[in-house]
């Protein structure tokens, strides 16, 4: 056994000869060389504290040392380095980043908003301390704060990817009530002699459970009227996960499809990314199934998103793509936004065409879209240019104009 022991010690004595000739920068380079290349947290701890004790008062290696306890989910040693250091009135905003994501991480919501309030004091321009402000009360369910953080930090840089990807999740989620009216103009060269009008009339709820939405629709196509009632849900699985649930019914065949459902399961995922996947079902005189993929990306203050709708029948497969590029200007409501694609979405006004295999025929389209604040009325403006193929070799040109208002309350 004294054999066994004095061999240990023989090979760690050089080690430590080796570790008390390290300076504390050194040290602490070596720590986080083991901590993130090697992913050995224990002994990067080790060559943390041997940092520690050559210079005690080093902040950023204290802060190191919590933030190593903090990822090797030791929770009580993470908190007692931070206050600690908050003991010893310190003003470092990695400190303050450090110590409130500790409290984020663990669900202690009201105390990282604490810390991060007090880091702000000394950091007002931190866009890390306003980013996890926004965080926090977001996932305290506290929508409005939420917002005011996440202003205060798209005022200090309009480009925060997360700060865009998290402002366009509250906005959805910051008033209890909307009410919006839309109207869409479609005027074709070839295909139809009447040009068509579509109004729809919405009202929005906001649960702690999700956002439920009606909406009557009127539309004008074919020098006939015809009316449509629509309801959507976006009901909340968890912080990651939520659902698209939508149908709608029309006793104006032609119109309106007879029938229209859907459903959809969408993620927010890590690095600013989300995707959705689902199926939509129309219903005329029979079913036309589709199912729909998309990934989107936040960059900066930039969105982008592509999206598929996939039609399968006995003979082939029908494609539809939709490549969407957003810039946002201020906030999550104002924005510009640029589309192209091919072939017909069952999200458009105009779905109706899908009747009789249209769907099956060539499209190109391009548009572009406007949407803009004034307080909590929100405006949008847009035009979509169609080449449509609407029977086999024959194609014409549609030109749409939407305009639509949102009262939130």
């Amino acid at each position: 056994m004294r054999k066994h022991f004095g061999f240990l010690l023989f090979l760690l004595l050089p080690f430590q000869a080796y570790s008390q000739d390290l300076s504390a920068d050194e040290l602490f380079v070596k720590a986080r060389t083991t901590a993130f290349e090697e992913k050995d947290y224990p002994k990067s701890i080790e060559i943390t504290k041997q940092a520690l004790q050559k210079a005690p008062n080093y902040t950023d290696i204290s802060v190191f040392l919590g933030r190593l306890y903090t990822w090797s989910k030791d929770i009580p040693a993470a908190r007692a380095v931070f206050e600690e250091l908050a003991n010893k009135n310190v003003q470092d905003e990695d400190f303050f980043i450090a110590y409130g994501s500790l409290e984020y991480w663990n669900d202690d919501n009201t105390k990282a908003i604490e810390i991060i309030d007090k880091g702000l004091t000394y950091h007002s321009q931190s866009e890390a301390l306003w980013l996890l402000k926004a965080k926090a009360y977001y996932s305290n369910k506290e929508y409005i704060e939420s917002e005011k953080a996440i202003t205060s930090l798209l005022a200090i840089n309009p480009k925060n990817t997360e700060a865009n990807s998290l402002a366009v999740r509250i906005n959805d989620l910051v008033s209890k009530n909307a009410i919006n009216i839309t109207y869409n103009y479609s005027h074709f060269d070839k295909q139809f002699t009447d040009d068509w009008h579509i109004v729809g009339v919405g009202y929005k709820r906001v649960t702690p459970i999700g956002s439920f939405i009606l909406r009557g629709n009127y539309a004008n196509k074919f020098a006939e009227d015809g009316t449509q009632i629509e309801l959507e849900a976006y009901p909340r699985l968890s912080k990651t996960f939520y659902l698209y649930i939508g149908g709608a019914y029309s006793n104006d065949v032609g119109i309106f499809p007879k029938y229209r459902t859907g459903v959809s399961l969408n993620a927010n995922l890590p690095h600013s990314f989300e995707a959705e996947i689902g199926y939509r079902q129309l219903y005329f005189s029979s079913n036309i199934w589709m199912y729909t993929a998309s990934v989107g990306k936040y960059y900066k203050n930039f969105w982008f998103n592509i999206r598929t709708y996939i039609t399968p029948d006995n003979k082939n497969i029908s494609h539809s793509y939709t490549g969407t590029v957003r810039y946002y200007t201020k906030s999550a409501q104002d924005y510009f936004a640029f589309q192209i694609g091919t072939g017909i979405s069952p999200e458009e006004s105009r779905n109706n065409l899908l009747e009789n295999e249209t769907f099956k025929l060539k499209t190109f389209k391009i548009g572009v879209e406007y949407n803009f604040s004034v307080k909590r009325n929100l405006f949008s403006v847009g035009t979509m240019y169609y080449n449509q193929e609407y029977r086999p070799n024959e194609k014409g040109n549609q030109f749409d104009v939407t305009l639509g208002y949102t009262r939130k309350f």
